[in-house]
């Protein structure tokens, strides 16, 4: 048997990482400004975490979610304090495509209605409301598009009116953040005034912060920036350190229902103890005022190079777009200058790095990176 190749891999074996970095079989070190798709929030094996999940394992190791543990109660409540979500409630679940999925489902079993209103070059997982948003020509078509799915033109709140007003809707769901679509980001306006639409005609907000939440904004969530409050919110990659664990948000609005929603693995014991010990690592240091401060410097720097065409993000979670393709820049600052990036479609570098990145290893990115541009 072999993979199933959808996804083009680098001829590289990585095997272990520490902090902000990690090494091949060769013993090379890379600067990870990736990692992982916004998975790794708190490093790569930060030792609190690997104590944790240690812990946890000498415990009683894996064990599903069909006993409520005390361990799920600690993530629901820490996360509500660093969140400012403290009144809503907490369902733990495995992928942000999953969060999505029951997410839209709680607002259809909310209001009664069937469609939901996404946006243009959204992405939310392998779900029905993801639309094209790379060149990649598997992503050219949306995916499982169904009548009940419309979407939407980016940031134009008069299309969304137009469609709401009709209450056919169940839900609207935008991400805090638009990151596969190249970091396109919300305008603050548009997100207050859909919060507005949303409450008039008793259509649910969901906001999917699977990957510009958990601080990578700046913010522990990004649509905190308009001073907006979602009715769902769903979280993935960032919430285990690279743990497969996602959740969804709850307004105390939804009343729970028994067997109204299910998960076999959903708050196990091992994602929670990583879960946990991410969000005790954050707190103590101080890491999303990190992601914000060392962001804001990295893009400042940014846009001083004049072959970038425009950087634009918030936090660590940065898009740099070039007017002619990338790849060989991106090749080249991989192997020759050791610095794992992102990519979206031709022209767009992504950086992801984890939250605890420095100034100096800023810097250091920002010198190799100078480099590869000359």
């Amino acid at each position: 048997m072999k993979l199933f190749d959808v996804f083009p891999l680098f001829d590289l074996n990585i095997v272990k990482g520490k902090g902000c970095y990690v090494y091949d079989e060769k013993g090379n070190e890379y600067l990870d400004l990736y990692g992982g798709h916004a998975v790794i929030s708190i490093g790569h094996t930060h030792p609190y975490y690997v104590e944790k999940l240690t812990e946890q394992l000498n415990l009683i190791g894996f064990y599903s979610n069909s006993v409520i543990n005390k361990l799920q109660v600690e993530v629901a409540q820490k996360l509500g304090e660093q969140c400012g979500y403290p009144d809503y409630d907490l369902f733990l679940i495995n992928s942000g495509a999953e969060a999505n999925e029951n997410a839209i489902k709680l607002a259809s079993f909310h209001n009664g209605r069937k469609k939901v209103l996404a946006f243009n070059k959204a992405f939310h997982g392998r779900t029905s409301v993801t639309v094209a948003t790379t060149d990649i020509p598997a992503y050219s078509a949306p995916v499982n598009q169904t009548e009940n799915v419309v979407f939407a033109p980016f940031n134009d709140i008069e299309f969304v009116k137009k469609e709401l007003v009709s209450k056919e809707y169940c839900a609207v769901i935008i991400e805090g953040i638009q990151g596969v679509a190249g970091i396109q980001i919300p305008q603050d306006d548009f997100l207050q005034q859909l919060r507005d639409v949303c409450t008039e005609t008793g259509t649910i907000l969901i906001l999917d912060e699977i990957q510009s939440g958990y601080g990578r904004s700046g913010k522990f969530f990004a649509h905190q920036y308009a001073g907006i409050k979602a009715d769902l919110i769903t979280v993935a990659k960032g919430i285990g350190n690279g743990f497969p664990m996602a959740a969804v948000l709850i307004n105390p609005m939804f009343k729970a229902v028994y067997g109204q929603l299910g998960t076999t693995f959903g708050g196990n014991h091992l994602a929670c103890a990583a879960a946990i010990a991410v969000l005790d690592v954050m707190k103590k240091e101080k890491l999303v005022e990190n992601a914000a401060t060392i962001g804001a410097y990295l893009m400042e720097e940014l846009k001083k190079f004049p072959q970038i065409k425009e950087v634009r993000g918030r936090g660590l979670m940065i898009g740099m777009e070039f007017t002619e393709p990338i790849k060989e820049k991106r090749t080249k600052l991989l192997f020759e200058e050791k610095v794992f990036t992102g990519a979206t479609g031709t022209h767009v570098f992504r950086l992801l790095p984890p939250l605890c990145l420095t100034k100096e290893q800023a810097d250091i990115f920002l010198e190799r990176f100078k480099k590869v541009l000359s």
